[in-house]
């Protein structure tokens, strides 16, 4: 299950309202070990496609760099669909290279709506979990 705090929630669906019709992609960093997503990071669409991400690797370097010397890890990976359910597209499934990570899906498809949901993606396994909003 994910448990994440009202306003990590409501930061990533803004994020994804903001970039549409692009999809937006950041994370949200956690102690070690915690599974506790504390500290949100949004970063840059390096592919600027309303169907695909990519985060731009000068970026995602420091933002890791940053991680470790917080003694952090990626609690959450997210990213938003612009045009589609918020479920992992195959391409989703292939890069997914944190085992120990929520993979959220928010779908701006609908602007009036907000689908968020949660998986755990392990050697090309989806399944989805609960999200607890705190």
């Amino acid at each position: 299950m994910l448990r994440i705090d009202r306003a990590h929630y409501e930061a990533i669906i803004a994020h994804a309202r903001r970039d549409h019709p692009d999809e937006a992609c950041g994370l949200v960093a956690g102690p070690i070990g915690s599974d506790r997503p504390e500290r949100f990071i949004p970063m840059l669409n390096a592919a600027r496609s309303p169907t695909y991400y990519s985060f731009e690797d000068t970026e995602k370097l420091q933002v890791f760099r940053e991680m470790d010397d917080r003694d952090e890890e990626p609690v959450v990976i997210y990213h938003s669909h612009t045009a589609t359910e918020a479920y992992p597209s195959r391409t989703d499934i292939s890069l997914a290279s944190i085992p120990g990570a929520h993979y959220v899906l928010t779908s701006t498809r609908d602007p009036e709506t907000a689908e968020f949901r949660s998986f755990r993606i392990v050697d090309g396994e989806v399944t989805e979990e609960p999200v607890e909003i705190l």
